[in-house]
């Protein structure tokens, strides 16, 4: 065995300089990749939780965007999740976010948090944070944690924001809906489009 003082004449004796200038730029490109993809990974998670927040908003758009993603193959989604990407997916998925749309500006709609809609949420949530992580090679854990932490702030925070502007300006719920499905279907549609 070498001792530490040894080493540099040993580095300097048996490996010709050449080899090791090639060893540190290779070292120098693995960390670029190695911090390129954990920037790739701190990305997809950001948008498996983005993804979350819009699903507490709106349970199904965000899904339906995901499906119309896959299908238009803006989504590269693995194997096990390749069947968002079928036209069956994308009707399915966007006659449930039209007919969620409509049903939500009816009065006797319960609110998100009760615990039917927010169930709900919570799963889509946590399924289109896996999506989207998957698509972008991250893991589906950190997706789907993620995913169900951005559907219940989107949830709650939706919810509160809601009411709020409502009495703050005095206005109907259905104007503040529409608002709110306006800026969920944007939102969506465009987080899904630059993944």
């Amino acid at each position: 065995m070498w001792t530490t003082s040894e080493w540099p004449s040993l580095a300097a004796s048996s490996i010709p300089l050449g080899r090791i200038q090639h060893f540190k730029h290779a070292m120098l490109i693995d960390g670029a990749v190695y911090q390129d993809s954990s920037a790739q990974t701190h990305m997809s998670l950001t948008f498996a939780f983005l993804i979350g927040l819009l699903t507490g908003l709106r349970c199904l758009t965000p899904a339906a965007a995901i499906a119309w993603a896959a299908y238009l193959g803006w989504l590269h989604l693995p194997r096990s999740l390749a069947w968002m990407g079928t036209l069956t997916a994308v009707v399915i998925f966007s006659a449930l976010a039209l007919f969620e749309l409509i049903n939500d500006k009816r009065p006797t709609t319960p609110a998100r948090t009760a615990p039917p809609g927010l169930v709900a949420r919570v799963v889509l949530g946590a399924f289109g944070g896996a999506c989207v992580a998957a698509a972008l090679g991250a893991g589906l854990v950190g997706g789907l944690a993620l995913g169900i932490v951005g559907a219940l702030a989107g949830t709650f925070g939706g919810y509160q924001a809601r009411t709020g502007l409502v009495k703050a300006l005095g206005t109907r719920d259905l104007y503040i809906a529409l608002l709110e499905d306006a800026v969920t279907i944007a939102a969506s549609f465009f987080l899904v489009s630059h993944l």
